[in-house]
């Protein structure tokens, strides 16, 4: 029986084969099964399917849920699911597969890492995704262009999982749900905020961050370390500037760092659902959803990722959403603040565009500190001045 809150679905999937199962299975790949080839995004949909961290969902999805996830953000079970998870391939690569067969599915380096025990191929209807999803057909957007660029038929059947990416990353961090339970038990922690995030943490963040910490027992800081957009502050950059926070101005007693290995939709609303409902699978009974939540340039409104929750029932979300405004420090204040609490003009608010914070680091010079913390800037400065060195250091066409 679960601990702690209920998985989405009422069970935590396991998905990986071990012992003689896996070993047959294995077998029977080299006996001659069907291969295919699957790039970094799947690779990690299928470990966080294989974990449990996707549960209900226990292999790529059929076309019944997958259409019903467009439409109606639901499964056909009529649990809440807001995103397709989805195994795209070429029409081509799909003629020679077929519907009640097993599929070795393996990464670049030919490593098979699960069976797909193929139920379904089918078309899909990539603009309608589009525009359902990520609400917009601009190929601009990360989410729709990587969409476009996916394949034209989809496979969708169970996994069964032999062989889990390999990483050499971040490794003390790599916990999976049944561990961030477990972690959770052995602190006594019942009540759990997560924290989603894709960016460093500065001093809105952590306000946020430390405002929910004062209603429950513990946060887990959950950083997506998965496949992000080009211009993105890489994973590597921005784990070294968790850690000196965590380090210097946490409490050690009362805070977890495990990493996200997800890819970034850029999804807006519909992604807030997502991580919501994932972070209940990793143990979690709350989740901060801040302003612009897995949003990406001016596709969404401000506060759209708080709005979608009101289209569902809370127990039909399971895990307890906290909102939070647009937060600043406040030079009238001499303090952390947001529109909520704050009383002053806008001029008195100390605010930076990620344009602005990029060209001061690229130049050398230290964002304030009522912006970021001292030791991020240091850590981040190092890094842009290293890619300005570096580009400037690349030979011209």
């Amino acid at each position: 029986m679960e601990k702690g809150i209920k998985p989405h679905g009422g069970r935590l999937v396991n998905r990986v084969l071990e012992g003689e199962a896996r070993e047959e299975l294995l077998a029977r790949v080299e006996g001659g099964m069907k291969r295919l080839q699957i790039g970094p995004r799947e690779a990690s949909d299928l470990e966080l399917i294989a974990t449990g961290a996707f549960s209900p969902l226990e292999g790529f999805m059929g076309k019944k849920d997958y259409e019903n996830v467009v439409d109606i953000m639901r499964l056909t079970s009529g649990l809440v699911w807001s995103l397709p998870v989805v195994l795209s391939t070429t029409s081509a690569k799909a003629q020679g597969l077929k519907e009640g067969e097993d599929v070795a599915l393996e990464d670049k380096s030919r490593t098979v890492l699960a069976i797909l025990h193929l139920e379904e191929r089918f078309h899909y209807d990539r603009e309608k995704e589009a525009l359902e999803v990520y609400g917009t057909g601009d190929h601009k957007h990360p989410g729709v262009k990587n969409l476009f660029q996916s394949g034209d038929i989809l496979l969708g059947g169970r996994v069964s999982v032999v062989n889990r990416p390999k990483h050499g990353d971040f490794l003390q961090y790599r916990l999976g749900p049944a561990q961030t339970r477990e972690l959770f038990n052995k602190n006594g922690w019942r009540r759990v905020v997560g924290f989603q995030t894709r960016n460093p943490v500065h001093r809105a963040h952590e306000y946020i961050q430390k405002c929910a910490l004062e209603t429950v027992d513990a946060l887990l800081l959950h950083p997506l370390v998965g496949e992000t957009k080009e211009d993105d502050i890489p994973a590597q950059v921005r784990m070294k500037c968790y850690e000196v926070l965590l380090e210097r101005y946490y409490p050690k007693d009362r805070v977890a760092m495990a990493v996200f290995p997800a890819a970034m939709r850029y999804a807006g609303p519909r992604e807030a659902i997502f991580h919501a409902l994932v972070r209940k699978n990793y143990g979690c009974t709350h989740f901060i959803v801040g302003r612009d939540h897995a949003g990406v340039g001016n596709y969404y409104g401000s506060f759209d990722a708080h709005y979608i929750f009101d289209e569902f029932e809370p127990e039909e979300i399971g895990i307890t959403p906290l909102f939070f405004d647009h937060t600043f420090y406040c030079k009238l204040c001499y303090g952390m603040a947001s529109y909520k609490t704050c009383p002053h003009d806008s001029e008195n608010h100390v605010t930076l565009s990620g344009t602005q914070v990029r060209k001061l680091l690229q130049e050398g010079l230290t964002p304030p500190p009522t912006f970021t913390r001292p030791e991020v800037a240091k850590i981040l400065s190092e890094y842009y001045i290293a890619e300005v060195h570096r580009a400037s250091s690349q030979p011209t066409a």
